[in-house]
């Protein structure tokens, strides 16, 4: 199915409104790490701590993968990328670990909420790149659609 201008608008606005998301969420999971969580560390057994450790690099690691994704898919709206250039596999969002409830168990209130808030965001953006359709080939769209209603009747 091709993209119309309504669809290509519709699609740049959610990867904008996306990519905004993703800079506020690293934004806040740095801020915490850095200055809140830090306290909330000391707090912490040897053992938690290395959990909130590892969740905090999970997190990185997701916030990383969608914003370079979401960066590539504003290159190509902008025309800086062409899709054979987007296609390649480095291009793609990166496989990013999500978090299992055990390991979160113990530790404080806003990490669980910024692990929530990342894997529910790579959820998203890992459905739209799933949803995204195929690379407009370089037959006619009308050609398409006839060989579309000769295949149905």
């Amino acid at each position: 199915m091709d993209e119309g201008p309504k669809e290509i608008r519709l699609r740049s606005r959610l990867v904008n409104g996306l990519y905004t998301e993703a800079m506020l969420l690293a934004d806040e999971a740095r801020a915490y790490f850095d200055h809140q969580g830090r306290q909330d560390r000391e707090a912490l057994d040897p053992v938690t701590r290395v959990a909130l450790s590892c969740e905090s690099l999970k997190i990185t690691t997701r916030l990383m993968h969608v914003l370079a994704w979401l960066l590539t898919e504003r290159a190509i709206d902008l025309g800086q990328m062409n899709d054979d250039e987007a296609a390649a596999a480095a291009r793609r969002l990166g496989d990013a670990a999500m978090s299992d409830a055990g390991s979160l168990e113990g530790l404080p209130r806003p990490a669980i909420a910024l692990v929530d808030a990342s894997q529910d965001l790579y959820a998203r953006v890992r459905r739209l790149e799933i949803e995204a359709p195929e690379p407009a080939s370089g037959v006619s769209p009308a050609l398409s659609l006839l060989d579309r209603l000769e295949r149905a009747f």
